[in-house]
């Protein structure tokens, strides 16, 4: 990933958090975290990562990729890009795995505290 590609997608990320925050009429999209955005180098797709509280991942992904083309259309008139990419919404996992992780070394501190 190119220099130009990460700047692009860091400005995507902070524009979709604005529209999501400012111009979503659905509360439910209110909930989430854009964490990532990957785009590809000729520009025509990115991979939009979020985080949210709400434990229904499946459902909130569901909604974000339905809503893909309002917020594609206002990236459009916030950015000053050629054309916008494509926008897929992706669940970020990281935090569940970190969350695994810190639990498993936890239980094994406490197995050699107990054992």
């Amino acid at each position: 990933m190119s220099l130009k590609t990460k700047r692009i997608g860091s400005a995507i990320a902070r524009e979709i958090s604005a529209i999501l925050n400012e111009e979503a009429r659905d509360e439910l999209l209110k909930n989430v975290s854009i964490t990532d955005v990957t785009v590809d180098d000729d520009l025509t797709f990115a991979k939009v990562y979020f985080m949210t509280r709400l434990s229904d991942t499946k459902n909130m992904e569901k909604e974000l990729n339905e809503a893909s083309g309002f917020v594609r259309k206002h990236l459009a008139h916030r950015l000053n890009l050629r054309s916008t990419p494509e926008l897929k919404f992706v669940y970020d996992k990281s935090l569940d795995y970190s969350e695994k992780i810190d639990k498993i070394i936890d239980e094994i501190h406490e197995e050699e505290n107990h054992g």
